[in-house]
């Protein structure tokens, strides 16, 4: 926690940083050396966000979102939602594979749905980018309307649901790009690397443990103090007016700038909000400021534009961009 709270004696901003530091502990416990990816998923979650994971087969994926699953108590008790489920994305598969199907009773003469495996409080979309068009269809509905809908019927997904995508940056054979829409569906787009050399030796020596999961003293959290960190988060950290400007001038300078093809969205300025104050939650503030815009803005945009050819990486464009109107902002004052 970099600050404490100023401003603000309501005891629910710390309520829910004891929510993601519950998180946070679980997930490292069992993550080592992913700190920065495990702090973006929980920035992620808090802001009902979804996020994309580019990264290398055996970088431990799986695992982190299967601890974050099954770190999330449901006190909602529905037997159609489960706590995490995997979907392993193929050029094979179909709409009804992921989203569930109708099945035919012949008993009562009636249909009834079976839930496919999108019912789930956390979802990992394991290579997202080998399936057809149809089913990144069907991922963009549940995504953007948390809802799936089949044969005309519209059934809805629980309020918590959080995807984690993956696609490998290096084998693009037999994918489907995704396309633009969907892309900008995912709050973050993170390029995971190869941990650090005694994060590995730790995995190493740790791996039974690990086997069983996170240690059992680390304290899970309800679906319910998700849910309400949200609501806290929303109306309690506070955003100042130049924040909101300052983001729509890096959007414009990002549009004009001479490498960039096709911009940024303006859904994406209105989905970066809700990340700002996470961040802004997470590192013990109860306003926005500068630094998570700096912080959060390759992640937020670097998926978004598209560059023209030998252009320099996105992230260094769109540090380019940013640093005017951050020195702008800095003239003001932020807090409430």
């Amino acid at each position: 926690m970099e600050e404490r709270f100023q401003g603000n004696s309501d005891d629910n901003l710390s309520f829910a940083v004891n929510v993601i530091e519950k998180l946070k502990d679980r997930m490292a416990d069992v993550i080592k050396g992913r700190d920065d990816a495990i702090e973006l998923i929980l920035i992620a979650i808090l802001a009902d966000g979804h996020i994309l994971l580019e990264d290398y087969p055996g970088s431990g994926k799986t695992t982190l979102a299967k601890t974050l699953g099954e770190s999330i108590i449901d006190d909602k008790h529905d037997d159609k939602i489960v706590a995490f489920r995997r979907i392993q994305f193929t050029p094979d598969l179909l709409p009804s594979d992921i989203t569930g199907v109708s099945i035919f009773d012949a008993d009562t003469g009636t249909f009834h749905f079976r839930e496919g495996p999108l019912f789930a409080h956390v979802v990992l979309a394991d290579e997202i980018n080998r399936t057809s068009p149809k089913v990144q269809s069907a991922m963009l509905e549940a995504m953007a309307e948390k809802q799936v809908t089949v044969d005309n019927t519209t059934y809805k997904l629980d309020e918590l649901f959080f995807v984690i995508a993956t696609q490998n940056p290096l084998d693009l054979a037999g994918t489907y790009p995704l396309p633009v829409a969907q892309l900008d569906r995912f709050l973050f787009k993170v390029r995971m690397t190869y941990i650090d050399r005694m994060s590995e030796l730790k995995v190493m020596h740790g791996y039974i443990e690990r086997r069983t999961g996170p240690n059992p003293v680390l304290q899970k959290v309800s679906r319910s103090a998700i849910i309400k960190s949200r609501e806290i988060t929303e109306n309690g950290v506070y955003i100042h007016e130049e924040i909101k400007v300052c983001m729509v001038d890096i959007a414009r300078s990002l549009r004009e700038h001479e490498q960039v093809l096709q911009g940024v969205s303006t859904r994406s300025l209105v989905l970066a909000l809700p990340a700002l104050q996470a961040r802004a939650l997470i590192k013990g503030r109860d306003y926005v400021d500068a630094d998570d815009i700096v912080n959060l803005s390759p992640f937020i945009f670097g998926h978004r534009i598209e560059l023209a050819p030998g252009s320099d990486e996105s992230f260094s464009i769109i540090g380019q961009c940013i640093k005017k109107p951050i020195e702008t902002l800095s003239r003001y004052s932020l807090r409430a």
